[in-house]
């Protein structure tokens, strides 16, 4: 591997996550808060669990952020082909889908110049993960906000157990400036991820993803039709998004819900 190759954008982004989740973690135990009073006492549980849970979301992190998001197959084709895998692949009542890369765009598809590729039901490129979060890792990207928001909030609760607010001011600052920093640190991350996993557990409710639900005036798809062609209800949106059930491509899902229709205009 070249040396330069160490300085990409993606192994900078998870190196310095990495660093800061033990950072963060480290200043926690340095400092007179619950969890080193837990280790002093004997009680050596709830330091381990918050310790594993902490390792968890870092593993579920790198997990999101190296695998295949869902990347379209690019692998070239007969001229012949690719229209029959157009005709199978596209309904007639949708328009062609194409990408003046990667050639015909399967139905939620979308190119992402960041990653250069196709993605499968893209949902959006996160650049605190350096990837794309899209049909195979979207659920992981939700397990892991759930964990990590699992973990902050832990985290701010120990922080603020360890703050001891008394004058000076600033012999203050140098005996608990670096875990205030960690406490305001910790209180960012905390909104953000709530907010993000809210709004991810809204889309996947719903059956819709970041990029449906803010450009869908702009897509082809959504714009025929005046609700989401893919919401099945609560329960099967989650079984499906969590399980890959009922198994079936989007493709066949509109169909199914274009024949809805015509049966219910017919009626």
């Amino acid at each position: 591997m070249a040396p330069w190759a160490l300085f990409n954008p993606g192994v900078l982004v998870r190196t310095g996550h990495t660093v800061l989740t033990w950072g963060i973690t480290l200043v926690l135990f340095l400092h007179d808060t619950a969890l080193r009073q837990w280790e002093e006492q004997g009680e050596l549980l709830l330091p381990l669990t918050f310790l594993l849970l902490v390792l968890g979301s870092l593993l579920l992190y790198l997990a999101v952020s190296l695998m295949d998001p869902g990347y379209v197959n690019i692998q070239p084709q007969p001229q012949e082909e690719v229209k029959e895998e157009q005709t199978a692949m596209v309904p007639p009542a949708i328009p062609l889908r194409r990408c003046r890369y990667c050639m015909v765009l399967p139905l939620r598809a979308r190119h992402c110049h960041e990653c250069r590729r196709c993605v499968r039901r893209y949902d959006h490129h996160c650049p605190w993960m350096e990837n794309c979060v899209g049909e195979r890792n979207h659920p992981l990207f939700v397990a892991y906000l759930a964990l990590q928001l699992v973990v902050l909030l832990w985290g701010l609760y120990l922080a603020w157990s360890g703050l001891r607010f008394f004058q000076p001011w600033g012999l203050w600052l140098r005996s608990s400036g670096l875990l205030f920093a960690t406490f305001l640190l910790l209180s960012l991350f905390s909104l953000a991820a709530s907010l993000l996993l809210a709004s991810h557990l809204y889309l996947v409710a719903s059956n819709t993803t970041t990029w449906e639900f803010i450009s869908s005036h702009r897509i082809a798809y959504l714009r025929q039709r005046p609700g989401n062609p893919f919401d099945r209800g609560l329960t099967r949106n989650l079984a499906h998004f969590f399980c890959g059930w009922p198994s079936g491509s989007w493709e066949t899902l509109w169909a199914e819900e274009d024949e809805e229709e015509s049966s219910s205009q017919a009626a």
